[in-house]
């Protein structure tokens, strides 16, 4: 059985456990204020092209999420996401159980717009309702769709302009980067706040958060630290990043999870199967009969994602930085077969 279910099967890429391995009798001090961590917030820095952004790490995606979103809103402030949204659908309320609403506009691509944004601050209620004030955005989406360049300025110039802040996350950003053409460097520009996912592009576990607004960085170790973010051991996240952006493996990643998609893509493609929605990143969504589902689950593991109608569904199928060009082929040769 070998699985496409997510991008975290494998443990870590072997350039990055080769650091721990070589790093794990250095003595360093703890809470993030190690050598390793100085170093991967550096590092981060110089290719963001911005030197006075703030460089968190912590293990986790909805803790990363968390963290965020609970220090930049007050009581009665509002976060605004796409229904698709992984702080509304996938993280068991944690945002909610901060005391802060989520509000959710509809957004079949999983891409939130200016004009998407209007139509619900249009029927906002002063005093009586929450005020908005976060916009939260994923590159790529949880659908496998991605921001354009264009598309993340319209919408930070938006944020800007209607008294919103603009945060990005980045769980699967080496994979939205490579789709489309925002550079990495942009995102020192045009987002208040985002964060680097390291769990879903080759790292044992970790994230690192970027915060690019001034006047949202003061304190926010209290935060994580109140949370249970602040790790003793933050060196095993530093060491990590140190080893993701010393010489670009973060982007080489990837690009191999792209990559890899893509075939199963054009596979799907030529055997005249149909998307869910239109994928250049790491996960694709092909709708298929339910008995070369029910085929295909028999050697391989996925997410039966949504139903179509009673004979079709669309799956999830997601590669990761191990995902080798064997098993790719086998599992196109597996579809030839049953299609």
């Amino acid at each position: 059985m070998y699985s496409f279910k997510n991008d975290y099967s494998e443990g870590a890429h072997p350039t990055i456990l080769q650091a721990l391995l070589d790093s794990n009798n250095a003595q360093q001090a703890g809470y993030g204020n190690d050598d390793y961590s100085q170093l991967a917030g550096d590092l981060i820095r110089a290719k963001l092209e911005n030197p006075a952004s703030a460089v968190h790490l912590v293990s986790g995606g909805t803790q990363a999420n968390l963290a965020v979103i609970s220090s930049i809103l007050k009581p009665y402030e509002s976060v605004l996401s796409a229904i698709s949204g992984h702080i509304y659908h996938h993280e068991t309320g944690a945002i909610e159980a901060t005391g802060h609403r989520i509000d959710t506009i509809n957004a079949p691509d999983g891409k939130l717009t200016p004009e998407r944004i209007t139509v619900f601050l249009e029927r906002v209620e002063a005093v009586h309702m929450c005020l908005p004030r976060l916009v939260y955005i994923s590159n790529s989406t949880e659908v496998g769709t991605h921001y354009m360049r264009d598309e993340l300025i319209t919408l930070w110039d938006y944020c800007q302009q209607n008294n919103l802040y603009l945060f990005l996350d980045g769980a699967r950003l080496a994979s939205g980067l490579d789709a489309g053409d925002i550079h990495f460097a942009d995102l020192g520009k045009y987002t208040d706040v985002f964060y680097i996912g390291g769990t879903k592009n080759g790292a044992l576990l970790g994230e690192a958060i970027v915060i690019n607004n001034p006047a949202l960085q003061t304190h926010f170790s209290y935060n994580l630290k109140m949370r249970g973010a602040l790790l003793a051991k933050g060196r095993l996240l530093g060491i990590q990043f140190v080893a993701l952006f010393e010489e670009n493996l973060y982007f080489d990643i990837g690009a191999h999870l792209n990559r890899t998609a893509a075939l199963l893509a054009d596979a799907f493609d030529q055997l005249g199967y149909t998307f869910l929605a239109p994928s250049k990143t790491n996960q694709i969504f092909p709708v298929l009969p339910y008995t070369v589902i029910e085929e295909l689950s028999k050697t391989y593991d996925f997410y039966v994602w949504q139903k179509v109608d009673d004979q079709q569904a669309a799956i999830r199928l997601v590669t990761s930085w191990a995902t080798q060009a064997s098993v790719i082929q086998q599992f196109i040769a597996d579809l030839r077969q049953l299609s």
